[in-house]
């Protein structure tokens, strides 16, 4: 049986097997299954579902219309050495699909002290996002995914299951990143990258006709690739070539602009301090 709402939880208190605490919040409509847990200074959206057996830690807030399946934890401590015991926090937008045993952890001081996660995602079931992730909007992460700290993934970005993804990297806007890949460097957009370590392969076509990206624009995009992964020409020359010869596509200008980031970090990550 589930616990339904319709105003906010101003009691700590017991309900069919539900625990909330005096501080969370919970908005309409919203359903909770037995056995779930919310913590201090949560929040729940109006509209969600929490199937049963999910926990919010502490510090966590959930948009509307979120769906959280069984075993779900969200707003646990970081696993990181350098974490004290500041306050931080996990902040999770709109209509979210969050699978089985997804684990998401709050912020540290070091990356602004909030974890983020956008709006229409999917998590599939055993996925890992550490502390400090941010994930933008309409992004699938197949099973068993394994995020370090800090990292981003740009809107439209996919993973296939079981890839590890290093700190700091960055994945790029429509990118595809292979099954079991060992990803240690910025994935650029707009391409299929897979391998161990995770390198650029081809175009990823079948996600650029999904999100509607034209023909045109595609052949751009192939012919940058080409030019900066087949040819041998030093990354900067290849650069340069690309966007003198293409660089009127605006997709083409985002994964230059991308690649020379990159570039400049650290390990080929441009998010490493």
């Amino acid at each position: 049986m589930f616990w339904s709402s319709r105003k906010t939880a101003d009691l700590a208190f017991r309900y069919e097997n539900v625990s909330i605490h005096p501080t969370a919040e919970i908005g309409e409509d919203v359903e909770i299954g037995p056995f779930s847990f919310i913590g201090p200074n949560c929040r729940v959206g109006d509209g969600c579902r929490l199937h049963n057996g999910v926990t919010l830690m502490s510090n966590t807030e959930l948009g509307k219309e979120n769906e959280l399946f069984p075993g779900v934890v969200l707003g646990a401590d970081p696993q990181d050495r350098k974490y004290e015991g500041e306050a931080s926090w996990l902040s999770i937008g709109d209509r979210n699909t969050i699978r089985e045993h997804v684990t998401i952890h709050n912020g540290t001081r070091l990356g602004g002290g909030k974890t983020v996660i956008g709006n229409d995602n999917l998590l599939m079931a055993g996925c890992h996002v550490a502390h400090d992730c941010i994930l933008e909007d309409k992004i699938i992460i197949a099973n068993n995914v394994l995020l370090g700290g800090h990292v981003s993934v740009v809107s439209s970005a996919n993973r296939g299951g079981w890839p590890a993804v290093h700190h700091f990297v960055t994945i790029g806007r429509n990118a595809f990143v292979g099954g079991m890949a060992r990803v240690n460097q910025d994935v650029p957009p707009f391409l299929l990258s897979e391998g161990s370590p995770c390198r650029a392969r081809t175009i990823n076509k079948v996600g650029l006709r999904r999100r509607g990206i034209s023909l045109e624009s595609q052949q751009a995009i192939k012919e940058a690739y080409r030019t900066v992964y087949r040819t041998g020409i030093p990354r900067r020359e290849a650069l340069e070539k690309v966007e003198a010869e293409r660089g009127d596509v605006a997709e083409v200008r985002y994964l230059v602009e991308f690649l020379r980031r990159a570039e400049r970090g650290e390990k080929g990550r441009a998010r490493q301090p």
